[in-house]
C-alpha cells in the first residue's frame, strides 16, 4: 500500500537507479505496463450471506483514471467489513471459501491465514514515521550543535583577539615612552665616549715613537742573550766533550735533563721503599708480640689436610667425569634409537593410513554393492509379483497358454503380493511372506512357449513391452466395441480385405522402423547417460577423495573426517549428496547439529575439494569468518596463505583483524566525511612487514645440517 505508481517500467527502473545513486532509502514502484491486475469477481458484489460487505474498490475513489490498473493489483478482489469478527468470518467461514478482508479498524486477514494491521499496526506505523521524523530531528541537532560549537570557537577567537590587540596598543605605546627616555642618556654617553675616544688616541700618538724606541731597545739586547748562551754552549761542549763521549751523549745539557729526570725517580722509589720498610717492620713487631710458631703450625697442617682433600677431589672428579662420558654416550645411543623408532612409527602411521583408507573406499563400495543388490532384489520381487498376476488373470480369464513345463493347475490364485511398510513384520506378514515364496517357487518351474511370437515382439524391452500390452489392450476394446456395433455380418468384408491387409503391412513396416529408430535413440541415450554418470563420477570419486584431506588441513588435525556418499548409487547425479563431517575430539552427528564455525570449516573443505578437481585462478570470500573462532580464523588463514602461494589467487573480504592481518595486501573502503558521503579507498602493501605466523612456520620446519 505504500508503493509508488509509475507510467512504464522504464521509469520505475531510472527511479531506482536514482535512488541508488542518492543513496536514498528502497521503494516499491508499480508500473501500469508490466503489473498483472486480476479481473473483478462479479459474484462478491452481490454478496448477501454478510452485511454491509463491499469489494475495496467500489469503495475507493482515485484520480486520475489512468491508475486503475494499478488500484486493482492492490485491491486484489478484497472485501471491506464494518469489524475484525466480520471480516474473520467472511475470510475463512464463508460458503467454504476464503477471501482477503480488511476490517474498518485496519484489521488484514488473507487466505493464507495471514493476519496483519489494525490499530496496532497502525501504531507501530505511526511510531515508525515518529521515529523517522526523530531521527532526521536528532540529526539536525547535532548539526545545529556543531555549527554553535564552531561559532563559540570563533567568538572566543575573536574575544582573544581583541585582548591580544589591546595589549600590542598598550606594548606600542610603551615602547614608543622607552624610546624616548632611552634616547637621550644615550646621546650623553655616546658624546662623552667619543671625547674620550679622541683624548686616547691622541695619547696613542704621542706614544708610538716611545714603543718603537723600547721594542728596537728589547731586541737588540735578545740578540746579545742569544750570543753569550751560544758561546756558553760552545764553551761547555768544549770542556766536557770528552765525559759526554764516554757517557754516549750529544752534549752535556741533554746530561744534565737525564740525570734530573733520574734523581727525581730515585727520590720517588726512596721514598716508596721507605714507607715499605716501616710497613714491614711495623708488621713484624705485630707478628712477634703474637703466638706465630703455633699459628704457623696450625696453617701448615691446614695446607696438608687441603692438599689430601684436594687430592682425594681430584680422583673423584676423575671417576664423576668418566661416570658423565659414559652416561653421555649412553644418551647419545638412546637418542639415535628414538630417531630410528620414530622414523619407524612415521612409516607404520602412513602405512595405518593407507590401510584406513583403502578400509574406507572398500567399506564405501560394499554399501554400493549392497544398496544394488536390494534394489535388485526388489526388482526381481517385483517381477515375480507381476508375472504370478499375470497367470493369476490368464487361470481366471481361461486364457490357454502353451507351456514347456507345468501346466494351468500349478498357478496358485490364494497367493498375492505383499509390501512391507516398516523395519519389523507382524506375524500375518511373515506368514503372507512364506507362502508367496512357496509360490514364487513353484510358478518358477513353469515354463512358456514363447516360440508362437513374432519375431519383433521377442527384442522388445521393458517400456516397450508395456507400450505394446497397452496397444494390443486398446485393439481388443476397440475390436469389441466394434462387434457389439456390428449387427450382420458385412458381405464385403472379403472385398475390403485386401486393403486392409496393404494397410496393415504399411503400418507394421512404420513400426517396425519406428521400433529400429526408437531403438537407435535408446542407445544414443543410454551413451549419454553413461558418459553423464563417467563425468560425474570422475568429479565426485576426486573430491570425496581430496576432501578428508583438506578437511584435516583446515582442522589442523589428523582426527578430523570428511566423506561424501550419493543417495542413488546407481545415478547419483538425479538425487542428493550426503555430506556428513566428524570435528576433531567429537563423535559423529549430523551436520545440522554442528556449530556455525564447524559448518563453515565444512563448508570450506567442501568448496576447495570441488575447486580442485577444476581449479579456478581467482577466488573471491566474502566474509567467511563470521562464524569463527579466533583459533579457526588462524586456522583457515593458514590453510589459505599456504595454498595462495602455490595453487590459486584469493581476494577476502573480512572485518577482522586476526583474518586480514596475514594477507599481502589490505583494501580498505571508508567514507569520507562531508556534505555529501563519498568513499575513499585505502591501500596498504603488507609484504613489507614481518609476517609472525611465517615465522613461526620457519621455526617449526626441522634445519638441515650438512
Amino acid at each position: 500500500m505504500e508503493a509508488i505508481v509509475v507510467d512504464t517500467e522504464k521509469t520505475g527502473r531510472a527511479c531506482i537507479q536514482y535512488l541508488k545513486e542518492q543513496m536514498l532509502e528502497a521503494e516499491t514502484f508499480l508500473p501500469l505496463d508490466y503489473i498483472d491486475a486480476k479481473p473483478l469477481k462479479e459474484r462478491l458484489r452481490n454478496m448477501n450471506e454478510q452485511r454491509n460487505v463491499k469489494l475495496l474498490y467500489d469503495v475507493l475513489q482515485y484520480d486520475p483514471p489512468a491508475i486503475k490498473r494499478a488500484v486493482l493489483y492492490a485491491t486484489n478482489n478484497a472485501l471491506v467489513c464494518d469489524t475484525a469478527e466480520d471480516a474473520n468470518k467472511v475470510a475463512y467461514e464463508l460458503d467454504g471459501k476464503r477471501y482477503d478482508a480488511v476490517a474498518l479498524d485496519g484489521t488484514y486477514y488473507q487466505k493464507n491465514g495471514f493476519i496483519s494491521g489494525g490499530s496496532t499496526d497502525l501504531e507501530k506505523r505511526a511510531r515508525r514515521w515518529d521515529d523517522k521524523m526523530m531521527h532526521n530531528l536528532k540529526m539536525k541537532k547535532e548539526k545545529l550543535t556543531e555549527e554553535l560549537r564552531e561559532n563559540m570557537k570563533t567568538t572566543r577567537k575573536e574575544s582573544e583577539l581583541n585582548t591580544l590587540q589591546s595589549q600590542i596598543k598598550g606594548l606600542e605605546s610603551r615602547l614608543k615612552y622607552s624610546t624616548s627616555d632611552k634616547d637621550g642618556p644615550v646621546q650623553r654617553n655616546v658624546h662623552s665616549l667619543d671625547t674620550e675616544i679622541k683624548q686616547l688616541e691622541e695619547k696613542l700618538k704621542e706614544f708610538d715613537p716611545v714603543m718603537k724606541e723600547l721594542k728596537g731597545k728589547i731586541n737588540e739586547r735578545a740578540k746579545k742573550i742569544n750570543i753569550i748562551k751560544e758561546r756558553m754552549n760552545t764553551f761547555e761542549d768544549e770542556v766536557f766533550a770528552d765525559f759526554c763521549v764516554q757517557i754516549g751523549v750529544e752534549n752535556i745539557r741533554q746530561y744534565e735533563e737525564k740525570e734530573l729526570q733520574a734523581q727525581q725517580e730515585r727520590a720517588k722509589k726512596r721514598l716508596e721503599f721507605e714507607n715499605q720498610r716501616n710497613k714491614l717492620a711495623n708488621q713484624l713487631e705485630f707478628e712477634e708480640f703474637k703466638n706465630t710458631e703455633g699459628e704457623v703450625h696450625k696453617w701448615e697442617k691446614e695446607v696438608d689436610n687441603d692438599k689430601e682433600e684436594y687430592e682425594k677431589s681430584k680422583t673423584a672428579e676423575e671417576n664423576q667425569r668418566k661416570l658423565i662420558e659414559e652416561e653421555m654416550a649412553k644418551t647419545e645411543d638412546l637418542k639415535n634409537l628414538k630417531i630410528a623408532q620414530k622414523m619407524d612409527m612415521g612409516k607404520v602411521e602412513e602405512s595405518m593410513n593407507e590401510t584406513k583408507k583403502k578400509l574406507t573406499s572398500v567399506q564405501k563400495e560394499i554399501a554400493v554393492v549392497q544398496k544394488q543388490v536390494n534394489v535388485y532384489e526388489v526388482k526381481v520381487e517385483q517381477k515375480r509379483s507381476d508375472r504370478h498376476g499375470i497367470l493369476k488373470t490368464c487361470k481366471m480369464d481361461d486364457v490357454t497358454l502353451p507351456f514347456v513345463n507345468g501346466n494351468m493347475d500349478d498357478i496358485d490364485q490364494e497367493g498375492g503380493s505383499f509390501q512391507l511398510d516398516g523395519d519389523s513384520e507382524t506375524p500375518t506378514e511373515q506368514s503372507s511372506s512364506l507362502s508367496s515364496r512357496q509360490i514364487y517357487d513353484r510358478e518358477a518351474q513353469i515354463q512358456i512357449d514363447f516360440g508362437s511370437l513374432p519375431d519383433r515382439m521377442r527384442d522388445l524391452d521393458g517400456d516397450d513391452v508395456k507400450i505394446e500390452v497397452e496397444r494390443m489392450k486398446k485393439e481388443i476394446s476397440d475390436m469389441q466395441v466394434h462387434l457389439h456395433r456390428v449387427q450382420a455380418p458385412n458381405m464385403r468384408a472379403v472385398e475390403r480385405l485386401d486393403g486392409v491387409q496393404n494397410r496393415f503391412h504399411e503400418t507394421n513396416e512404420e513400426f517396425e522402423n519406428a521400433r529400429k529408430r526408437a531403438k537407435k535413440a535408446k542407445m544414443a541415450f543410454e551413451k549419454i547417460k553413461k558418459d553423464r554418470n563417467d563425468r560425474f563420477m570422475n568429479c565426485f570419486e576426486h573430491v570425496s577423495t581430496r576432501i578428508d584431506d583438506i578437511y584435516k588441513a583446515l582442522a589442523k588435525n589428523q582426527s578430523a573426517q570428511a566423506f561424501l556418499g550419493p543417495e542413488n548409487p546407481e545415478e547419483p547425479y538425479l538425487d542428493g549428496i550426503n555430506y556428513n563431517c566428524v570435528a576433531p575430539g567429537k563423535r559423529f552427528q549430523p551436520m545440522s547439529n554442528l556449530s556455525g564455525g564447524e559448518k563453515t570449516v565444512a563448508a570450506l573443505a567442501l568448496l576447495f575439494a570441488i575447486h580442485s578437481f577444476q581449479p579456478a585462478p581467482f577466488f573471491v570470500l566474502d566474509e567467511i569468518d563470521a562464524a569463527l573462532d579466533n583459533t579457526n580464523i588462524g586456522k583457515v588463514a593458514s590453510f589459505i596463505r599456504e595454498q595462495t602461494e602455490t595453487q590459486f589467487q584469493c581476494i577476502v573480504i573480512s572485518l577482522k583483524e586476526e583474518f586480514y592481518g596475514h594477507a599481502d595486501a589490505l583494501v580498505g573502503i571508508c567514507p569520507d566525511p562531508g556534505d555529501c558521503t563519498i568513499s575513499r579507498v585505502i591501500t596498504i602493501d603488507l609484504t613489507e612487514y614481518p609476517d609472525p605466523m611465517l615465522q613461526a612456520r620457519r621455526e617449526d620446519e626441522p634445519h638441515v645440517v650438512r
